[in-house]
């Protein structure tokens, strides 16, 4: 089983004390916005403990902070199940719907017979945004809507069949996870913000790439039977399987030592950070703000993979919801 996959991710790992007080502000949240209805459906998703994510993806951040990043997690699984079913196979009207949330990041208020997913990104977007540096808004709008417009072109990839090569993965997959944007959120709630002359780096720009795609990469291992058995075809094992001719087992081997060279990697370029501060002539307070942006990269990919191993929406899914069937028991986006 993929499941029982093991990846060595030598980052510190915490959990955020407000954890407990996390989970009864987001289900309250869950519940106002609708995003999740009650009973069977509430059950499920409680399961989930997506504060229990926020809690170990962001350590450091506590009361409204870790309620942003709690209920962001939340819109991003109810969200992405919501493409399981035929929906996910219709790319001109995934398009469309998700172009309804594009305009809401640039602008645009969802309007009243807006449906429960597009009220509850509405809600996150302008929590985010509230107060926030306008260099870290307009990149992550541009993250926004990376991640909305990249779900048709999953759906072009169900209804194509079979997986495209390492570098269509890498396009596709880096949008659909979403992973960008859980490093923006993690800025905001460890209240830095990293100068753009560091930034831009070339090898903080380096360690961003890694810390996105190592979460996605372990997570398709994780994920592979359900994803395979509903269509999806983003998914690094498949991808290996089917232009490397490799068995199960050796493409997931291979998935290992993807992760395991660009966690090295990442280990190799922050060694080299201090001197970039010292290059850039970083003020203290500026070199203290990417210290701190180097630390929530790590602890993002940490803390994920410890709630991934642990959550029931991986462990005990196929008990509650068959691999075959959406991952979700009510239609909420275009509803």
């Amino acid at each position: 089983m993929p499941q029982d996959v093991e990846f060595d991710l030598p980052f510190p790992h915490a959990l955020s004390p407000d954890l407990d007080g996390a989970r009864r502000r987001h289900l309250r949240w869950v519940r106002r916005l609708g995003l999740v209805g009650e009973g069977r459906p509430l059950e499920w998703y409680v399961s989930w403990d997506m504060p229990a994510l926020a809690a170990h993806g962001f350590p450091y951040a506590s009361g409204p902070a870790l309620d942003l990043c709690a209920d962001a997690m939340g819109f991003f699984f109810v969200f992405d199940d919501q493409f399981d079913g035929p929906l996910g196979r219709d790319p001109a009207r995934a398009a469309a719907l998700c172009q309804n949330l594009i305009d809401i990041v640039h602008g645009t208020a969802p309007g009243p017979a807006a449906d429960a997913c597009t009220r509850a990104f509405a809600d996150v977007w302008a929590r985010s945004i509230e107060g926030a540096h306008p260099g870290w808004i307009a990149r992550c709008a541009h993250e926004w809507e990376y991640y909305f417009a990249a779900q048709a072109h999953e759906a072009i990839g169900r209804l194509r069949g079979s997986p495209g090569d390492m570098e269509y993965y890498l396009q596709v997959r880096r949008g659909i996870a979403g992973t960008a944007l859980t490093i923006s959120l993690a800025e905001r709630a460890a209240g830095i913000h990293v100068p753009a002359a560091a930034f831009h780096s070339p090898q903080l720009r380096l360690m961003r790439d890694i810390a996105v795609d190592v979460p996605m990469m372990c997570n398709d291992v994780y994920s592979l039977e359900k994803e395979e058995a509903r269509g999806d075809v983003d998914n690094i094992v498949l991808v290996i399987e089917h232009h490397q001719g490799r068995s199960r087992q050796e493409a997931i081997e291979q998935a290992r030592r993807e992760v395991r060279r660009r966690v090295d990697r990442f280990q190799e370029l922050a060694r080299q950070i201090p001197g970039v501060c010292g290059q850039l002539g970083l003020p203290g307070a500026h070199t203290a703000a990417v210290r701190t942006y180097v630390e929530v990269m790590g602890a993002w990919m940490s803390g994920y993979d410890t709630w991934q191993k642990q959550t029931r929406r991986y462990t005990t899914a196929p008990a509650v919801l068959p691999h075959t069937r959406p991952g979700h028991f009510e239609q909420t986006l275009g509803a």
